[in-house]
């Protein structure tokens, strides 16, 4: 469990910046600015939306109603999808920990992967999406409202159910409001509210798994279970890529797990594929953009995040320093329970906002779903 503390003492100062980075982008851009250079079935609209994603924290839960709102907007199929690959792969917290805990070269790649993967697979729907296949109709058009009601995005606060006179369940969004006309005091607070209160729940429930689930590899996986894997890189990639494509895992929840496979023997190109397959595509993510947009729109997602995966774990095995990815873990193996003063800080600070979250998340569904 050394490994584990150390962990959370080392990610916790970044995690908590990038949550303060994440609310000043929420509070101070502008919501139009997402959404204005979206549209247009063409490459600069898939880079725009690629670029887009990458900064924002959302997990692979927050980015579905998220890109459903851009889509109903007016952005095109393939920017949608090139938002959905590049958002969940990566963002200013997930960055930030990946730094903290796997070193520079993890934390410069996976935003460059995420790009590349987002674009392509953007530019795969252009190529391959009838435009007879770009018209919703009325019925899904009616079912994303009802999705995007009732779920998180990056402009939502709450959701309450209530019913009316014919007991049919309808939700009404309550929006956290950010316009030019408030003053910087007024943004600061909502900075501060969606930093540590909404993005930590959002991604805190998911946070705590990816720990649990590195404790578990940690503890209770032998080393000899990876052993046949140890620097094969196809067999490594091809374990990853079984367990991350259904798991539902965000960007940050999957550092750690990561870690604790590099530790146990897997290839610096297996631990990336978990890094992106894992936070990008999961079984919920996977039926909704088959529901909403379609079995060839569905297909080149797929395609882009299992085939990147590949090419991209591939030639960081074989193109690059192992040394470059393996060096941040050294401290890791022989870590021991100390930490600064400041990590214990911030890692204490980090854990009263997770309960806090919880806490709230829990206490926010029971009064919801009230008559």
């Amino acid at each position: 469990m050394k490994e584990i503390l150390h962990l959370i003492n080392e990610m916790s100062p970044y995690l908590l910046l990038g949550f303060l980075i994440a609310g000043l982008m929420h509070a101070f851009v502008p919501g139009k600015y997402y959404t204005k250079y979206l549209s247009g079935n063409n490459l600069r609209s898939v880079i725009n939306a690629a670029l887009l994603g990458i900064p924002l924290p959302l997990c692979s839960c927050g980015v579905i109603p998220t890109a459903i709102s851009l889509r109903k907007e007016g952005a095109s199929r393939g920017a949608v999808i090139s938002f959905l690959i590049a958002t969940p792969q990566t963002g200013v917290d997930s960055i930030a920990a990946t730094y903290s805990l796997m070193g520079l070269p993890f934390a410069l790649t996976r935003p460059i992967v995420a790009l590349i993967t987002a674009i392509f697979g953007g530019q795969l729907v252009n190529k391959t999406v009838n435009a007879s296949d770009e018209e919703l109709s009325t019925e899904d058009e009616h079912e994303e409202e009802d999705y995007h009601c009732c779920h998180h995005d990056h402009d939502e606060d709450t959701c309450t159910h209530h019913h009316d006179h014919n007991s049919e369940e309808h939700c009404h969004c309550h929006h956290a409001e950010v316009n030019s006309d408030m003053g910087v005091l007024a943004k600061l607070r909502i900075a501060l509210q969606y930093a540590f209160v909404d993005m930590v729940e959002d991604i805190g429930k998911w946070l705590v798994v990816g720990l649990v689930v590195a404790a578990l590899i940690t503890i209770l996986v032998p080393d000899k279970f990876f052993a046949i894997f140890a620097g094969n890189t196809w067999l490594s990639i091809l374990l990853v890529l079984a367990i991350s494509i259904p798991m539902y895992i965000c960007a940050t929840g999957s550092i750690p797990i990561a870690v604790a496979m590099m530790i146990k023997g897997l290839t610096p190109g297996a631990a990336l594929v978990m890094l992106m397959a894992g936070p990008a595509a999961n079984m919920a993510s996977i039926l909704i953009i088959h529901h909403q947009l379609g079995m060839k729109t569905l297909i080149a997602y797929l395609s882009a995040i299992i085939g990147g995966a590949i090419l991209f774990g591939i030639g960081i095995d074989y193109l690059l320093p192992r040394e470059w990815f393996t060096s941040g873990l050294t401290h890791m193996e022989h870590a021991s329970d100390t930490g600064s003063y400041f990590e214990w800080g911030c890692t204490v600070l980090l854990t009263c906002l997770l309960i806090n979250a919880l806490a709230v998340k829990k206490h926010s569904h029971h009064c919801h779903h009230e008559e």
